[in-house]
């Protein structure tokens, strides 16, 4: 840590009444603490559930008659240049805090006066939470326990304060502090990680690159990550995939701009080039398609290209999961995910891994073959690979009684054969080590082989009804494209 890391203790009444901290390094206070939210900073996601939480907690610390009750720690980062102190983490109890304050009493609270963005978390969650907040403090039964209250939390609630004035070693410390406390996703420390990766990107940019990630519905967010990305980064190498978590992001960290291995350089000089031609005037003067500076099975470039790399990502696998006719470029309007759409198949753990391992075999071949304006044949190939998918992923669903984790991850590395099952090998290793859709789709064709209908677990009857062209029976795609025989 710098010598410019300031470590101190914030009373509540201190820090939202006078704006200042208590004490810091066990010294004197600092004066004129005006707290901002930055524009990088999560919404304001606290819900009813979690301001009651903290009351709770206070009231029972307040009746245990704890003499001090810390509350949890305020990471700032003083900007020098603006004379701000910027919230790194901490944000939402401070809100929380203030909101609980203003129920209490009538002090003008300088932290509530700042605009927050218009986001929906903050225009619902800031308002509810105050009235969830003001009918409990409604609810006490005299000004003498509304005053006992607000004393408590004012002189007695305590916050860790941390300030520096190098951005990047707040964020370290927030890293840190939570890889030690309770663990946020795995994209919200990447996002940290990659923030501190752009000291070359201004303000303003900075702003909105991070308000373009914020906007992104951050569960479909994990998810992307942790049931996609990683699970691909991790089967293209012909490994296992279990937990996408603290101790292996390392997997999207990436090339940083001080590597200069040879490795580094290319990956990186690929990336520079395709964005200097994609920012030029060359795809409108030539009509060319812009060039894609991303692959699943590369390294990622770390700084502003992840958060590109996350929201291409993004795109294309809800362009792949939304089947609508005229929607998307990929999957559109395809009669077997129309019966894979059907709700019986997307219940159960068994038929969600199938789909899982369906749509990332998807995903990894747009990644690899498909133009962001895919051509006529480039559709036709995809619509053949499709087929291909469907069957080398649900032959696994059609001969297992039961799918979990472990069934699947045998049948990806091709460890089923002693159990007389066909088609479990690497679809993904096959994919990625072929040069052309012709060349794939022929691998695959020597590779997949039909079952054998007295071997299949899964039921075999009404595989020729459909409601409103839709067939509810998925083995019905087997026997059309003849992959389901008597032997």
């Amino acid at each position: 840590m710098s010598d410019k890391l300031g470590l101190g203790i914030a009373k509540i009444g201190d820090l939202l009444f006078n704006n200042k901290i208590t004490t810091i390094d066990g010294g004197i206070s600092i004066e004129n603490i005006y707290l901002k939210i930055p524009e990088y900073q999560r919404p304001y996601k606290w819900t009813a559930k979690n301001a009651n939480q903290l009351l709770d907690d206070i009231e029972a610390a307040m009746y245990e008659n704890k003499e001090v009750y810390r509350v949890g720690t305020l990471i700032l980062h003083y900007d020098t240049k603006e004379k701000t102190y910027n919230i790194v983490d901490g944000q939402q109890r401070t809100i929380t805090f203030s909101l609980l304050l203003k129920c209490l009493c009538s002090e003008k609270i300088d932290f509530l006066s700042q605009q927050l963005s218009n986001n929906p978390y903050n225009l619902h969650n800031v308002i509810n939470n105050y009235r969830t907040l003001n009918r409990r403090i409604d609810q006490l039964v005299d000004e003498k326990e509304t005053k006992q209250l607000r004393d408590y939390i004012c002189e007695r609630c305590e916050l860790i304060v941390v300030i520096t004035e190098d951005l990047s070693e707040a964020f370290q410390f927030f890293d840190s502090q939570n890889a030690r406390g309770k663990s946020l996703y795995p994209h919200d420390l990447l996002k940290a990680y990659h923030l501190r990766e752009m000291g070359n990107v201004d303000s303003a940019e900075t702003e909105r690159i991070v308000r373009t990630w914020e906007n992104l519905d951050q569960k479909k967010l994990a998810i992307l990550f942790n049931e996609y990305l990683y699970r691909l980064k991790e089967w293209v190498k012909g490994n296992r995939s279990y937990e996408l978590n603290e101790h292996n992001i390392d997997l999207f960290k990436g090339v940083t701009s001080k590597d200069n291995h040879p490795y580094a350089q290319f990956y990186k000089g690929a990336f520079a080039y395709a964005d200097d031609i994609n920012n030029s005037k060359m795809p409108f003067v030539t009509g060319i398609q812009p060039l894609c500076p991303f692959q699943i099975n590369a390294p990622i470039i770390a700084g502003k290209p992840f958060f590109e790399y996350a929201k291409h990502y993004f795109d294309i696998l809800a362009d792949i999961q939304n089947n609508d006719k005229y929607e998307g470029y990929y999957i559109n309007d395809n009669e077997i995910v129309k019966t894979l759409d059907l709700r019986k198949y997307k219940n159960g753990v068994g038929n969600r891994i199938s789909r899982l391992m369906f749509d990332t075999t998807i995903l990894l071949y747009v990644d690899r073959f498909c133009p962001a304006r895919p051509s006529k044949t480039d559709n036709e190939y995809l619509e053949q690979f499709v087929v291909f998918a469907f069957v080398w992923a649900y032959s696994m669903r059609a001969q297992y009684k039961n799918v979990g984790w472990q069934v699947a991850q045998n049948y990806i590395m091709g460890e089923t054969k002693k159990e007389g099952l066909v088609n479990g090998f690497n679809i993904y290793k096959v994919i990625v080590d072929s040069d052309s859709p012709g060349s794939l789709l022929s691998k695959l064709s020597d590779k997949i082989a039909p079952l054998d209908i007295s071997k299949v677990r899964a039921t075999t009857e009404n595989m020729d009804e459909e409601t409103d062209g839709v067939y509810q029976n998925y083995l019905h795609f087997f026997m059309k494209f003849k992959f389901l025989e008597e032997r």
